[in-house]
Parts: C-alpha cells; sequence; structure tokens
C-alpha cells in the first residue's frame, strides 16, 4: 500500500511540475524576415536553450500611443497602378491595405504636383483668383483619387491621410516659380483658403483628410523639383494668423503639424513653433523626415520635441531609399551595404560622416525602431509604388519603393523593405501604447508596444551576421526565441486579459 501512495505522491508531485511549466511558458506567435530568404514567415520550430539572455518586458512602463505606419498615395504611384492589370493592381493594394496584408494605418499625399508627379500643376492655375473661384482637384481624378478609394475600400479598419504641399501656385510667390521662393504676404489668406478648400473637395469625394502638414521641406532643395520657403517664425505667424483661424471658422476639425524636414534643424522649429499658449495653439504636432543621415536617428532632437510638447504628434512623414535606381527582383541588395543616397555625392565635408553606405532594411528597421523609442508616434514612408527606373518623376529624381512593377510587362515586386514596413504596421495597430524593457544586448534592436486588444507586439532586428538566442520575460511568463542572422521578427503574444 505504502508502494502505491508513494507512486501517487510522484504523479502528483509531476502534475503539479507540469501544470506550473504550462502557467509559466509564454505562448506567443513568431513572423521573420531574414536575409536568408524569410517573408514574414511564422516562426514554431523554438529551440529551447539553457543560460539565455533574458529580454524583459515591463508593460507597466507606459509611453506614447501609436498613431499609425504606412505610406503615400502619390500620382507617380497611382499613375503605375493604372498601367497594371486589375488582378496586379488589386494584389498591391491588398498588401498594404487588406487584413491579409500589411493593413497601413497612416498615410499621406502631395497637395498640387510634387517631385513623384507626371508633370507640374496646380488645383488653383488662374492667377489673381483670389477667392479661388476655379479652385479644383481634377488633376488627381483619374489617378490619386481612385487609388485612396481602392484602399478605403480594402481597409477594414481605416486609415488617416495627412495631406502637404510641396508649393503654392507660382502666382502666390515671390518668384513666381514652381521652385523655391516665398508665398507673398498678400496671399496669406488665399493659400489658407486653398486648405479649406481642398478639404470640402475631398470630403465630396467620399474621403476624409485627418491632417496636414504645412509645407514639405520648408528649408527648401536647392530648387530642384516644387518647393516654399519658410522660416520657423514665418511659418508659425503663418499658421497662427491665417491657416489656424480659417480652418477654424469653415468648421475643420483638421490636425495641423509644422516643420516637415530633417531633423538635425528640429531643435530650432520646436522651439519657435511651441514658445508659448499663442505660437502653438493651432499646431497639433510635428512632421519629421529622416534625409539628413543614412544611420543616425538624432534621439536627442526627437526628445527634446517631445519635451517641448509632450502631449503633441511627432510623426516621421517622409523616407525613402533616395538617389538609387531600384534592384529589381535582387533581395540581397536590400540586405547589403551598398545603398548610397543624395549625401554620398552632394554633402558638405562637415556631414559626409552620415551618410555612408548602408543596407536599405537595416537603414528602415533601425529607424522606426529608433524613432519609437525616442517618442515618434507615427512613421510614414514615401511612394507606395514605383517602376524599375525609380520614378515617373519630372525631375528624375529616382527613388526606391517597397513595391517595384513593370507595367510593360505587367510584373510586382515586392521588396524586403515591403515586409520591413509590414512587421511594424500589421502588428502595432493604431491607440497601441509603447512600453518598456530591458534588453542587455546592445547588438539586438527592440520596441514593444500593448495594442488596446490587450495583445504585446515586440519588433527586433538582428543586424549581426549570426543567429541570437535569448529568453523573452513578460512578469512570471518567458519563452526561447531564436532570431536568424540579419532578421527583423516580430513576436505577438495574446492578451492575458
Amino acid at each position: 500500500m505504502k508502494k502505491y501512495n508513494k507512486i501517487y505522491f510522484v504523479v502528483i508531485i509531476a502534475l503539479i511540475l507540469g501544470s506550473c511549466k504550462v502557467e509559466n511558458t509564454l505562448n506567443a506567435e513568431v513572423y521573420e524576415t531574414s536575409a536568408e530568404g524569410n517573408k514574414l514567415q511564422p516562426i514554431t520550430n523554438i529551440e529551447a536553450k539553457e543560460n539565455l539572455l533574458k529580454l524583459r518586458l515591463m508593460p507597466e512602463q507606459k509611453f506614447q500611443t501609436i498613431t499609425g505606419f504606412g505610406g503615400s498615395f502619390t500620382e507617380s504611384s497611382a499613375y503605375l497602378l493604372n498601367q497594371l492589370s486589375a488582378d496586379n493592381r488589386k494584389k498591391i493594394i491588398d498588401a498594404y491595405f487588406g487584413e491579409e496584408g500589411a493593413k497601413y494605418s497612416l498615410t499621406r499625399t502631395h497637395m498640387n504636383s510634387c517631385d513623384f508627379s507626371v508633370s507640374n500643376y496646380s488645383y488653383a492655375p488662374v492667377e489673381g483668383d483670389l477667392s479661388l473661384e476655379n479652385f479644383s482637384i481634377e488633376e488627381d481624378r483619374d489617378d490619386i483619387i481612385p487609388f485612396i478609394k481602392d484602399a478605403m475600400a480594402t481597409s477594414q479598419e481605416g486609415f488617416k491621410i495627412l495631406a502637404s504641399p510641396w508649393t503654392a501656385p507660382p502666382w502666390m510667390k515671390d518668384n513666381n516659380d514652381w521652385r523655391g521662393g516665398k508665398l507673398l504676404p498678400e496671399f496669406n489668406e488665399s493659400w489658407a483658403l486653398f486648405f479649406s478648400k481642398y478639404i470640402d473637395a475631398y470630403k465630396a469625394e467620399g474621403i476624409d483628410i485627418w491632417g496636414f502638414t504645412v509645407e514639405n521641406e520648408p528649408l527648401g532643395n536647392d530648387n530642384n523639383w516644387e518647393s516654399m520657403h519658410f522660416s520657423p517664425q514665418e511659418m508659425t505667424d503663418f499658421v497662427v494668423n491665417h491657416l489656424g483661424p480659417r480652418l477654424e471658422a469653415d468648421g475643420h476639425d483638421v490636425k495641423i503639424l509644422g516643420y516637415d524636414q530633417n531633423r538635425e534643424h528640429l531643435n530650432e522649429w520646436v522651439d519657435v513653433m511651441f514658445q508659448n499658449n499663442q505660437s502653438s495653439k493651432y499646431f497639433d504636432g510635428t512632421a519629421i523626415h529622416w534625409y539628413a543621415s543614412t544611420y543616425e536617428v538624432f534621439p536627442e532632437a526627437l526628445q527634446y520635441a517631445h519635451e517641448k510638447a509632450p502631449n503633441k504628434y511627432l510623426i516621421q512623414s517622409e523616407a525613402c531609399v533616395d538617389a538609387e535606381v531600384p534592384k529589381w527582383n535582387d533581395d540581397q541588395w536590400y540586405w547589403s551595404k551598398e545603398a548610397t543616397d543624395w549625401g554620398w555625392d552632394w554633402a558638405p565635408e562637415k556631414d559626409k560622416h552620415l551618410h555612408p553606405k548602408y543596407a536599405p532594411v537595416n537603414r528602415y528597421a533601425r529607424d522606426i525602431i529608433g524613432c519609437l523609442n525616442n517618442w515618434v508616434d507615427g512613421w510614414i514612408d514615401w511612394n507606395m509604388v514605383l517602376d524599375t527606373q525609380g520614378g515617373p518623376n519630372w525631375f528624375k529624381n529616382w527613388c526606391v519603393a517597397p513595391v517595384i512593377v513593370d507595367p510593360e510587362k505587367d510584373e510586382v515586386y515586392f521588396t524586403p523593405i515591403y515586409y520591413t514596413m509590414a512587421h511594424f504596421s500589421k502588428y502595432i495597430r493604431p491607440g497601441a501604447v509603447r512600453i518598456g524593457f530591458d534588453n542587455p544586448d546592445d547588438s539586438l534592436l527592440l520596441t514593444a508596444a500593448q495594442n488596446p486588444d490587450g495583445t504585446i507586439a515586440v519588433v527586433l532586428f538582428n543586424q549581426e551576421d549570426s543567429p541570437k538566442s535569448f529568453e523573452l520575460v513578460l512578469e512570471e511568463r518567458s519563452m526561447p526565441v531564436n532570431i536568424s542572422a540579419q532578421a527583423i521578427q516580430t513576436i505577438v503574444i495574446p492578451s492575458s486579459k
């Protein structure tokens, strides 16, 4: 009898220990994109090892609320979609906005033409038309508007649209040119009215505009393509005295983001925009770009901007692999340190070190993770679709997009950049809150956010040429994780509610 009691006791202890092990196991879905060929591949064969480095999640530490991730509706992208077969057009839009795709939630478009347009155009072409009686978005009806409407019909949760002008019509400017120059003071009211009419015109099409940036790249672009210059004070004065009051008077509940250029000048702009209650009254936040460096995130500038306006948006509104012709069906190039940017040739000597060769995937992953970990709440890529030349672009300013197409052959190439973007946009949803973590491995990049449904998304980036193994710990639960060499991984932890 004692023998059976002993066996019974051992079985009970084993069951208890087994139960504890299950309760302490962190169950999660793991997806990986890697230089070895994984593309959002579910990872199920996870090898448990001993004495692993511990990466701890700290959901009690809460930071910014996420606005979203996405790309831009440009005329170039829309023009290319119009040249593809219906099946390939749908395939691309589904990939960006469908439930099985990247589920983009924050997007951008341009008001009037930009470099990624087929030609120069303005919605207010008639010189001297101060009341904008001839305002029309007819230029967008064949391409941008159908693109947005198809995306809206595909997206189940919807997405926000941020609209940006590259320039006012030339007749409103002191140089009467698409490029450079400044808005003449006598047209301040007309230019503010332009924004209001744009909202109304798009709303009549069934498209709501969530926000504006006041001016794309107000510091200019050396007069290469559409641009218009503002100083920090000039932009602030325009918003406080003209744009803000006009949108308010016309009953438009729309966000206004200031600046909209590179981070190395961010401090001086937020100092003026948010210097007092009057200056900041109509600014809902700040927009930034990444072109000041191929590797530097400028964390101090991002933190400074947050501290200056902690309750305002801080949104990365444009990024791309610039000054490059896309590589077609060559995944390895996107993981290799071969890309160069404008600064490789044109940066002043003092800034050359900021523009070394880089791997496109690394640049995207590092920047998005670095931005999130320094208070940025939204991240928007530039063109969603370009052709094998990196256009069309009226200035021949060739760039790379996550999706490349050959319209003549009706072929589509989803580059590794697309999958990199999806690791964030698909799993970190609007309303998520970034949470704290402890990561003792300096070479492994990490960020984490808790979604409104309680799930936690952890994004990891292993830049090294060898795989890594570690233990992910959340409160009393843990799980082993293996990440391939040169890989980005998203771990989705179910809600414990």
